[in-house]
């Protein structure tokens, strides 16, 4: 069976790519459960295929996946709104400054527990059990950064 080489799920029947896909149609029709968690799903598959980070900075998905795991959405809300202002032609502050201090993170683990593969269960994102299938992802995105984080 060929795996992922950046997160360890298998590439059939669909490759992380092709689910990424899927689960960002589901995000952006804004509908529930998908639309309200766009930016924790997309902060778990960065932070589990890093080479889609741009500039390689993953203080932004971390910081999101560890405001959801500590406040849940209710809070992500408050966290990406506050970027939202921020990048505003209004507003001179850097926008990454609600992100806190860089995270400096080693080489990235290339195996997970919890894929983007069994948030998919059979590729199509079922609603029933999406939010907790997200929470487990985002866990385990973070368990398996912590150890290297710094």
């Amino acid at each position: 069976m060929t795996r992922c080489p950046e997160c360890g799920a298998p590439t059939r029947p669909h490759s992380c790519q092709e689910l990424f896909e899927i689960v960002l149609a589901l995000d952006h029709s804004r509908l529930p459960p998908w639309g309200s968690l766009h930016g924790v799903t997309v902060s778990c598959f960065l932070l589990q295929h890093p080479s889609r980070l741009l500039g390689a900075a993953p203080t932004r998905p971390w910081t999101i996946l560890h405001t959801y795991l500590d406040g849940g959405l209710t809070a992500v809300t408050r966290l990406t709104e506050h970027t939202r202002r921020a990048n505003s032609h209004r507003d001179t502050r850097p926008s990454e400054a609600a992100f806190g201090a860089p995270v400096t993170l080693i080489p990235p683990p290339t195996a997970f527990s919890v894929t983007i593969h069994d948030v998919a269960q059979d590729g199509t994102f079922p609603a029933e059990g999406f939010p907790e299938r997200l929470t487990a992802w985002a866990k385990d995105c973070i368990t398996g950064w912590s150890s290297l984080s710094t």
